[in-house]
């Protein structure tokens, strides 16, 4: 009887063991990063090889935003992430005070070129549009220009002092390269061979509900802007939506929501990238929890998920998923 109840006994431990213990997420679901706090994230493809530009967000309890430095993760099955460390922090910028908000890297003529948002010195008072370089997609990068590529003063008829934000970088078939950014404004405007200079007037292309984040990507002979949106009248959080047209320079055609909002979270900020043969929406959202700390405002974390396209170039819509590219692409 001793022997049996012994039996009994380290089973139900062994259950009490299985039922409680922390459940181990599998490699390679949302989000895809959990050791430190991520937020817009910005993918790009060198070779066999996608790095993944993030945000580091370090608000702590009621903090709303705290982002000193940018961070890059690499992969080559979408499924393991290796941290390659802090490319640069916002101190790098001698000309600017705060906020390492929303960046994108792309390659050109050879090197790496890093486009940030920040808080701009007394000199130029509000947010600002930094520009680095690199010989390596890890960095280091340091600043290319020694002041911001884009100011507030360059916007005048904005309506706010943060609108110079969240820039997306593309180069196009022709070897010109495009710069759009901007919150609740859209601009985009042709950057000098140089990288470092604005080449021509500032055009504004707000799309309906835009509110921040843009991303520009061409697909066949479709370009596609797509951004965070918010219909302020009816909703509460950002959403993704997108445009599309047969130019960089327009005219563009909204197309409706691609993806809703990112789970607890207020803001949302798309990244796409075709890699191996297929592509790829990375997000954001709230859900990930470190030590003490939960998910929040300025605790976000990064995901992915497939993207898939229509006969006619329309992109499907996408739902939000745990599993993320763990799970095969949606029939």
């Amino acid at each position: 009887m001793a022997k049996n109840w012994l039996h009994l006994s380290v089973a139900l431990l062994a259950l009490t063991v299985l039922t409680t213990s922390p459940t181990v997420a599998q490699t390679g679901s949302n989000p895809i990063i959990r050791d430190k706090f991520t937020a817009d994230p910005a993918p790009l493809v060198v070779g066999d090889r996608l790095y993944l530009y993030v945000g580091h967000d370090e608000a702590q309890r009621d903090e709303m935003f705290n982002m000193k430095e940018w961070l890059v993760y690499s992969t080559t099955d979408m499924k393991s992430w290796t941290g390659h460390g802090p490319i640069m922090k916002v101190a790098d910028f001698k000309w600017a005070k705060k906020d390492a908000w929303a960046s994108q890297t792309i390659q050109r003529n050879g090197k790496f070129w890093f486009y940030a948002a920040v808080e701009h010195d007394d000199t130029h008072p509000g947010k600002a549009i930094a520009v680095a370089v690199s010989d390596s997609p890890t960095g280091p990068f340091v600043d290319a220009k020694g002041s911001a590529l884009i100011t507030n003063q360059m916007t005048p008829k904005g309506t706010h002092s943060w609108e110079d934000i969240d820039p997306t970088v593309f180069t196009d078939d022709d070897g010109t390269t495009w710069i759009a950014w901007g919150n609740r404004q859209c601009y985009i405007a042709k950057l000098k061979p140089n990288m470092i200079e604005i080449d021509g007037p500032i055009t504004e292309i707000t799309p309906p509900h835009f509110e921040e984040g843009p991303w520009l990507h061409k697909r066949g002979d479709l370009y596609y802007l797509t951004y965070a949106s918010l219909d302020r009248a009816t909703h509460r959080d950002e959403k993704v939506s997108y445009a599309t047209a047969p130019s960089i320079q327009g005219p563009w055609t909204y197309r409706g929501e691609l993806t809703g909002s990112g789970k607890y979270s207020f803001t949302i900020h798309p990244g796409i990238a075709q890699f191996k043969g297929n592509w790829y929406l990375f997000l954001h959202n709230a859900t990930l929890t470190i030590g003490d700390l939960n998910g929040a405002l300025g605790r976000r974390a990064v995901t992915v998920e497939h993207l898939q396209y229509n006969p006619d170039g329309t992109m499907k819509p996408v739902i939000q998923t745990d599993a993320g590219v763990t799970a095969p692409p949606p029939r």
